[in-house]
């Protein structure tokens, strides 16, 4: 009897909880690692590289390389990559998502483990089998590994500007209508649905939802969050569980605004505006949003309704064959028409 066998890839070591950072190489050196490249991000406080280079000092882990990361571009990552030498064991990255991005990559081409350690919480990149680099000038999804340890020091998030917290709700949020979207693809062109990965995501959004707080114990849970949908992207080998119609929007949005915001601001609203044309889940998010206080950043510095409408045109050729609702015929118009009749939607634009 021939039976399919699903393999996946998932996080060895987590630690989520306050004052990780400082205890970092203890988790390295238990997992024998002794000799490691750093990845860090342009313009991390001082404090946050002191806390990491004592952890590492202290338990006599040499770092052959410490390298500085300003961009995400694929040349870039394929330097670094070149440029490794004395043969480290893992690679470390500490800061937002390029450094995270750039490590992961370099340690997926040197099969090497990878170690994620994110001062915010701003998005689920920090553990997903995905990277965003830029190749030519146009920003790329390109497959990596998941990271063999998540290390998330809550206390050194709750002090990141909440704005990247606030992204990170909005990016959560997004499961609702990527789940949506999936489950449309299946019924318009029978491609598959991995339940168990969309089970793991939906789940993991209500765990949040159920105490929406951005203090150092909801940031435990909002972090425990993201990383279980990165983890659904690994089970399911797509970015289904994770990305749909929303994220189309937020990716044509990047390639023509004059000013892109956060990633997770702008997959926030637009996981709001396809939820109404969805017919779904619409009070949830809005509640959610509400909850924490996402409405109230974005309506502090509105987007501008001309580049969304046409990101909304240009969102289908994002991922050509991609099955949205915005590939239904006439979602266009609809949404369009939900946009004007909702105020709280409104709200979060100006001509």
């Amino acid at each position: 009897m021939n039976r399919m066998i699903t393999r996946v890839t998932i996080p060895t070591l987590v630690r989520i909880k306050p004052g990780a950072l400082a205890r970092s190489g203890i988790y390295l050196d238990r997992m024998g690692h002794q000799r490691v490249v750093v990845f860090q991000s342009k313009g991390l406080p001082n404090g946050i590289i002191d806390l990491l280079r004592g952890a590492l000092a202290d338990s006599k882990i040499e770092v052959v390389a410490w390298n500085e990361v300003n961009d995400n571009v694929f040349e870039h990552a394929i330097t670094f990559f070149r440029e490794l030498h004395d043969r480290p064991t893992a690679i470390v990255a500490v800061g937002g998502g390029k450094a995270l991005d750039m490590a992961k990559y370099v340690a997926f081409l040197g099969k090497l483990p990878f170690f994620s350690i994110p001062t915010s919480l701003s998005n689920d990149g920090f553990c997903s089998p995905q990277v965003s680099l830029t190749i030519e000038g146009k920003r790329r999804s390109l497959a990596a590994a998941m990271p063999f340890g998540v290390i998330v020091d809550t206390r050194v998030c709750a002090q990141a500007p909440r704005s990247l917290s606030l992204s990170g709700v909005g990016d959560l949020a997004a499961k609702f209508t990527a789940i949506r979207d999936w489950k449309l693809s299946f019924h318009n062109t029978a491609e598959p649905v991995d339940d168990f990965a969309a089970l793991l995501s939906d789940g993991s959004v209500h765990a949040f939802m159920a105490s929406p707080q951005l203090d150092e114990t909801g940031l435990r849970q909002l972090a425990t969050s993201l990383m279980m949908h990165g983890i659904a992207m690994e089970v399911c080998g797509s970015s289904r569980p994770a990305s749909g119609s929303e994220h189309l929007i937020s990716h044509a949005l990047d390639q023509i605004s004059e000013r892109p915001r956060l990633h997770g601001l702008q997959v926030g609203v637009a996981t709001y505006w396809m939820s109404l044309l969805q017919k779904q889940s619409s009070n949830d998010i809005a509640e959610l949003f509400a909850a924490t206080g996402f409405w109230d950043i974005v309506i502090e510095d509105p987007f501008l309704l001309p580049e969304w409408l046409e990101a909304l045109d240009k969102a289908p050729s994002i991922k050509p064959g991609y099955f949205t609702v915005l590939t239904l015929p006439g979602s266009r118009q609809q949404a369009i028409d939900v946009l004007n009749s909702d105020h709280k939607l409104r709200k979060c634009f100006k001509e």
